[in-house]
């Protein structure tokens, strides 16, 4: 005999085995056993919440000779009957490829006939939905009042889509999406009767995975169990079938983007992309994480619905402390984007890399709510700057100024070090270090610095502006691509710092850079007055 999957062979026979939906359950047996039975049903929900298995318990039970408890007994003929498919009793109809006027005027002539065996002929209309306007008018008369004999059970996964007349003339049952705690416990009880090993955290991922779908979690499990055929499924075995990642993965990588550690975070991707992960499912899991994290963090009660072990519930406590809100709602908005963007996406890795990188770095993007996490990375730096110049050395980072006079060096430093000439520290260097005097003599004569370059350089820096780089740099920014690529070129970077070098007498690294798109030329700049009271000396900036 044919291998027959679980969801097939596992289909509820009687209302007890329908999980999840006990409010529907328990109505339609209270109508069977008083015998308030209505003449037409609609069923909505998700898909696999059981729809259509309920409507089949139900039929199977309004023509049963022995029910019991409003349920059918499953072994009069009746019952065998339906259940083999051979009943002329209930009739399904697939709405997606009978979906025309002629199709339900055969039903309209077909009601006119009593059952030849059973009390009541059943029509279930399966993505009713999925009827025409003309189809749905057709209907609507018999609807309203179909002979004594005869019950309609509609189902539909999309209700907005059902006119309200067709709504109006029948009872209304809204299957609701089954539970994680409810699919374990039903996978756990399956697997006990097929006689399969399974972790139990592997079945709550698979739980979790399904989205509130009994059925997409019987396929799921029907899936892992094919690949490790015979063998204990395992946790890891799970997110190998289904290209998913450990939340402990997740907890590493949220560490880096805090910390803005693009190095780590790319090195997680490859890491991932290497393990053969889905990078769709990758970001829709991420969401998720970040969703509890936002709970965790606003929300008293939100630990009574996180599902997750008191392990990692003291993780995400953690983690919670770590993160702004606003960083958080910000992250959960770029991902939701990004899950959408990668269905359709040839190249996921470079979109899912292109984002962390955006977040790693708040100046790339220009909407309002970066603006709290770009003004964030600039406080970071700035303490990083000050608490370096306190140790008595400035370690390279942008915009770290303190209230003294202090040395500035914006040469590259090629052996590694801080960047500044400490007293006592002997090194070999071709020029000597830049200090803010110099950085201001710099500035005040650019314009005559700029004439003394070659042709085409000379007409580009007309129009350039002055900003300090950090990590001692010089950075040029330029209103257009064109002027950046030609000034920015290895060549004529060195003649101009060659032509600095011989004006100041001391050696100073040029970076050349367009200005940003959606950002005012403005903006590149540094503010003067700002830096002018940070660290005591004047600059100027010359058009």
């Amino acid at each position: 005999m044919s291998y027959t999957a679980l969801y097939r062979k596992f289909r509820p026979a009687e209302f007890g085995d329908v999980k999840g939906q006990e409010h529907i359950v328990t109505t339609l047996q209270n109508q069977i056993k008083a015998d308030r039975i209505g003449h037409a049903y609609l069923f909505c929900g998700t898909r696999g919440t059981g729809k259509t298995t309920a409507a089949k318990i139900f039929a199977r039970a309004v023509n049963c000779e022995h029910p019991a408890d409003g349920s059918p007994c499953g072994e009069c003929a009746m019952c065998r009957s339906i259940a083999a498919g051979t009943s002329m009793n209930v009739i399904e109809i697939d709405a997606a490829s009978n979906n025309g006027v002629d199709n339900i005027r055969e039903i309209k002539e077909e009601v006119t006939y009593r059952p030849t065996e059973g009390r009541y002929k059943v029509y279930i209309i399966d993505e009713v939905h999925m009827l025409s306007s003309g189809a749905f008018n057709a209907l609507l008369k018999t609807l309203e009042e179909p002979p004594e004999y005869v019950i309609f059970i509609l189902a539909t996964t999309e209700v907005h889509k059902i006119p309200v007349t067709i709504m109006s003339r029948c009872q209304h049952y809204d299957f609701r999406r089954i539970t994680i705690e409810t699919i374990s416990d039903r996978l756990k009880e399956l697997m006990e009767k097929e006689q399969v090993e399974v972790e139990d955290k592997a079945i709550r991922y698979i739980a979790k995975a399904a989205d509130g779908s009994m059925r997409d979690a019987l396929s799921l499990l029907d899936q892992c169990i094919a690949f490790y055929l015979g063998q204990k499924l395992t946790y890891d075995n799970v997110l190998e079938v289904l290209g998913a990642v450990d939340t402990d993965v997740f907890s590493r990588l949220l560490r880096n983007l805090i910390g803005r550690k693009v190095p780590a975070v790319l090195d997680t991707v490859e890491e991932l992309v290497m393990q053969g992960r889905e990078l769709l499912q990758l970001s829709v899991d991420f969401t998720w994480y970040l969703r509890n994290l936002l709970l965790l963090k606003t929300s008293d009660m939100s630990e009574d619905v996180l599902d997750v072990s008191s392990e990692n519930l003291a993780q995400l406590k953690e983690e919670a402390e770590m993160i702004e809100t606003d960083m958080l709602l910000r992250y959960i908005r770029i991902f939701s984007e990004l899950s959408e963007q990668l269905r359709y996406a040839t190249q996921k890795r470079v979109l899912l890399e292109v984002t962390l990188i955006k977040l790693c770095t708040p100046a790339m993007e220009v909407k309002t709510d970066t603006l709290l996490d770009r003004i964030r990375a600039m406080e970071e730096k700035l303490e990083q700057g000050l608490a370096a110049v306190r140790a008595g050395t400035y370690g390279g980072q942008e915009g770290g100024f303190h209230e003294i006079n202090m040395s500035i060096s914006v040469e590259d430093d090629s052996t590694g070090g801080s960047g500044v000439s400490r007293p006592g520290t002997a090194g070999k260097q071709e020029s000597p270090l830049a200090v803010p005097e110099d950085v201001q003599e710099v500035v005040k004569n650019f314009r005559s610095i700029a004439d003394s370059a070659s042709a085409p350089v000379s007409t580009y820096l007309k129009k350039a502006r002055l900003s300090l780089g950090g990590d001692n740099r010089l950075m040029i920014v330029l209103p257009d691509s064109l002027g950046a690529s030609v000034v920015g070129t290895e060549e004529h970077r060195k003649e101009l710092e060659a032509l600095i070098e011989q004006q100041i007498g001391r050696k100073v690294e040029v970076e050349v850079r367009e200005i940003e798109e959606g950002r005012r030329f403005e903006d590149t700049f540094i503010d003067i007055e700002n830096i002018k009271t940070k660290i005591n000396m004047e600059i100027t900036v010359e058009d």
